[in-house]
């Protein structure tokens, strides 16, 4: 199809779930405005990053590839604008491609195809969470009291951050009303809410904390999954050491505020873009680089192939999107790079050539690919690679060295039963193991991963001297002070 060039506003937060949204069917987290884009754009009802941790799943977004075409494996193997992203492709083409807000690239003074980067985050020292390296006799991280310790009302350096970010596009949109050009410019806006420390604003907080919030889902030990595979990532992050009951209320109403503090600032993003006369003329994407497990299962943070972590919001708008409309159509960040260059009106067939998404574009207008969408996962906590992939109703997760999972999304879509195990689904769960296989080769990818992380490892020291290095929790915004546990 033929698209008309327009500007086109991205808009990534960090560790938003779909399930904390209120268009995705909350009926607890307050995101009117979200809300209201959905009402007048699409959304896509299962959309899923390429991997449920910040660095991979930034990069896979910049570059349009699954993570093992890329080799960016985990939060010490940043992007760092070697393999051309869309960014790149764009300004290129003369367009202006700027970004506000957090990258999490490796460098910053790489070339990662902005035409600029205003106030970027990126990975501590060029080298991010080194701890996450260790893939066998898995350290015991601290990462966890900070997430606990911090919940509650009032500010953090991620909100301030968020705020400048904020004032920042609310800026630049006003001053793009100004400039004449004759091609359309994309501004690529990444907010860091709702991601740990799980501070929030107190208006936006107290909305919650009395509220009689439920405890999260299967939180009880009895009520927990017992695979291998969480027993030894719930291990390494050793989260009951510090979550308590009273822990846990502070930390789900601080999630949620978080949740509303992201939907405001996004309002005011939108409402500047209104103001300035730009919106007719410019499309708008919502979505997040990965989810959080909010609690449930016992679990904080990432890093799981549940619909919580690896399901991301995905909401797009504009006068050529249909309006109100959902599709149930499991679609991926990978769709992001066709849709974007459609968006700029570049739609060459070489540009898309070795590329497996499919636009968004296409999707909307009920386009059903002949494909799976994959997930993957070789990082922190975890001492084997997890790969996920959604084939109609069935979720298929695969553990290189541990036993394979498998739930059926329409009779259980909050992950309740496994029905790997039970012979009466012998058939679908060989059906899904067939089509991972035909996308990758997952024994050879954890090699690969793992080969990777060790020479990085042994760069860095090896072992000991990055476990004594310590457990960041997670990456200073630019300007605070770097504190490791």
């Amino acid at each position: 199809m033929t698209t008309k060039p327009k500007n086109l506003l991205v808009i990534m937060s960090d560790e938003h779930s779909p399930k904390a949204l209120g268009c995705y069917g909350s009926e607890i987290v307050a995101t009117p405005h979200l809300d209201a884009l959905a009402a007048r754009g699409t959304r896509f009802a299962h959309a899923y990053c390429s991997s449920p941790v910040c660095i991979p799943a930034r990069a896979s977004f910049a570059v349009g590839k699954y993570i093992h075409q890329i080799g960016y494996w985990d939060n010490a193997d940043a992007y760092d604008g070697a393999i051309p992203s869309w960014h790149h492709k764009l300004r290129e083409r003369d367009h202006e491609v700027v970004s506000i807000g957090k990258l999490h690239f490796r460098k910053p003074d790489e070339d990662h195809g902005f035409s600029s980067e205003i106030i970027p985050m990126h990975i501590i020292e060029g080298k991010g969470d080194l701890m996450g390296l260790v893939r066998s006799e898995l350290p015991v991280r601290k990462g966890a009291y900070k997430m606990a310790h911090f919940a509650g009302p009032g500010e953090s350096q991620y909100t301030f951050y968020d705020r400048e970010i904020t004032a920042r596009a609310q800026v630049w949109l006003r001053q793009a009303a100004q400039r004449e050009s004759d091609k359309p410019w994309v501004l690529f806006v990444s907010l860091v809410a709702p991601h740990f420390p799980l501070t929030a604003p107190p208006e936006h907080y107290y909305r919650y904390y009395d509220q009689n919030l439920p405890m999260p889902k299967l939180y009880e030990k009895s009520e927990r999954p017992t695979h291998p595979y969480l027993v030894d990532y719930a291990r390494s992050f050793n989260y009951d050491d510090y979550f308590d009951r009273d822990a846990v209320k502070r930390a789900v109403a601080g999630y949620y505020g978080l949740c509303s503090f992201l939907d405001e600032n996004i309002g005011k993003i939108l409402g500047s873009l209104e103001d300035a006369g730009l919106a007719d003329d410019t499309r708008v994407v919502y979505t997040s680089d990965h989810g959080d497990n909010m609690g449930t299962r016992g679990l904080w943070g990432k890093s799981t192939m549940f619909e919580e972590t690896a399901a991301v919001p995905l909401i797009m708008a504009g006068d050529d999107i249909p309006r109100g409309k959902s599709i149930d159509t499991p679609v991926s960040h990978v769709d992001i790079y066709p849709f974007v260059l459609d968006a700029m009106g570049n739609q060459e067939p070489a540009v898309r050539e070795g590329f497996p998404g499919t636009s968004l574009f296409a999707l909307a207008q009920g386009e059903v690919p002949d494909r799976n969408v994959l997930v993957e996962y070789h990082g922190m906590g975890s001492t084997t690679g997890a790969f996920m992939i959604r084939h109609g109703k069935y979720k298929y997760v695969h553990y290189i060295g541990y036993p394979a999972q498998l739930f059926d999304l329409e009779a259980d879509p909050e992950e309740l039963t496994d029905l790997a195990p039970n012979a009466r689904h012998a058939d679908a769960l060989e059906e899904c193991r067939a089509r991972l296989y035909r996308m990758c080769d997952p024994d050879e990818v954890d090699r690969r991963a793992k080969q990777r992380q060790a020479e990085l490892l042994a760069e860095n020291g090896g072992k000991d001297a990055v476990i004594a290095r310590g457990d960041l929790g997670f990456t200073p915004a630019p300007g605070a002070v770097i504190a490791f546990d």
